[in-house]
């Protein structure tokens, strides 16, 4: 019903058929008086007991105080036993090793070095397969001033040639004019929307009525009177009685230590190092070596620089700087 209560009430309908909603309101929804249920429930006035609780609780059964008795320790005797025999000098190792003699090392005969028959070329792979040289393809340098201006065309120059920008456009903003006659600050919501007074809707909740009970709290339960609170004290600390009696006399300097040590002199170990001598032969020098046995001389090549004209090269050119640059006779091969 309220949804159509809210479209008869649109804002757009005109103000003779607002005054009816008013009317149908009344009319259709009137405050209704509401009766009080009668309760069903027996009624019962609770007494508390005047006897005392006599059964015995699960708790008081099953639980039977017994007295904290301190636990047995485990933890063997501090107590230092002192041996009065005295110390013989044997350990284990003194008894169960046996020396044994140790095998001769086995030397393996040293090889006989034997020299080879042919000379040594001193050729690399390198020095075979390329033995010509290598021609340059430097371009020849050309030594450029800082102050030289360049003169000439570049790619740059010929495709892209320079033309005139025309001045873009000032677009022109039209001058404001202000609106003539006054402004009216009527809404839509001021002239559609009417105000009216609402009324509170009243609750329909029942009132509650609650019953005052006169009787004061005891405060005792089963509880306060079947456990009292006890004393408690906290348990001491459980110390051992000393079985070593504290000495009484002044101390002598002597301890256990000086008493039962035997001094020993000391061996030192045997050192396996080389003396620093040095070895002093008898025989002379014989003076072979290696490289005298293997070394052949070869001929010594002048360098062709040192020729003013060297043999087996043709001269080609000389460069701005003055460098000769020589082409080696490369020779013919005749065909079968």
């Amino acid at each position: 019903p309220w949804l159509g209560l809210n479209s008869l009430c649109r804002p757009d309908w005109p103000k003779t058929q607002k005054s009816t909603c008013s009317f149908i309101l009344s009319d259709d929804y009137r405050s209704w008086e509401i009766q009080k249920c009668e309760l069903c429930k027996p009624e019962q006035v609770y007494h508390p007991p005047a006897v005392k609780f006599g059964n015995s609780t699960t708790f008081q059964d099953d639980y039977v105080p017994q007295e904290i008795k301190p636990r047995q320790s485990f933890k063997p005797c501090p107590v230092v036993k002192c041996s009065t025999i005295p110390f013989n000098g044997d350990t284990s190792h003194r008894l169960d090793y046996a020396p044994y003699q140790l095998e001769v090392k086995f030397a393996r005969p040293k090889e006989v070095y034997k020299p080879t028959d042919q000379p040594f070329e001193d050729l690399t792979t390198h020095r075979n397969d390329f033995q010509e040289t290598a021609k340059i393809c430097r371009p020849s340098y050309t030594r450029v001033t800082q102050n030289a201006q360049f003169k000439g065309s570049t790619e740059f120059r010929e495709s892209f040639q320079p033309w005139e920008i025309p001045p873009p456009e000032v677009k022109k903003v039209p001058e404001y004019v202000p609106p003539t006659g006054s402004m009216q600050l009527n809404s839509t919501s001021h002239l559609d929307y009417v105000p009216y007074q609402a009324s509170r809707v009243v609750a329909i909740r029942p009132v509650s009525h609650r019953t005052k009970n006169s009787i004061p709290f005891q405060g005792k339960s089963t509880m306060k009177e079947d456990f009292p609170a006890w004393e408690s004290c906290r348990q001491g600390l459980i110390k051992h009685q000393q079985q070593i009696p504290n000495p009484s006399g002044k101390f002598d300097g002597l301890s256990t230590f000086r008493s039962h040590f035997v001094p020993h002199e000391l061996i030192p170990t045997e050192s396996c190092k080389p003396l620093k001598a040095a070895l002093k032969s008898s025989v002379p020098l014989d003076d072979v070596t290696m490289y005298s046995i293997e070394y052949t001389p070869k001929k010594q090549e002048i360098c062709p620089a040192s020729y003013p004209s060297p043999p087996g090269y043709i001269f080609e050119n000389t460069n701005s700087q003055g460098h000769k640059f020589f082409r080696k006779i490369i020779p013919t091969v005749k065909a079968f």
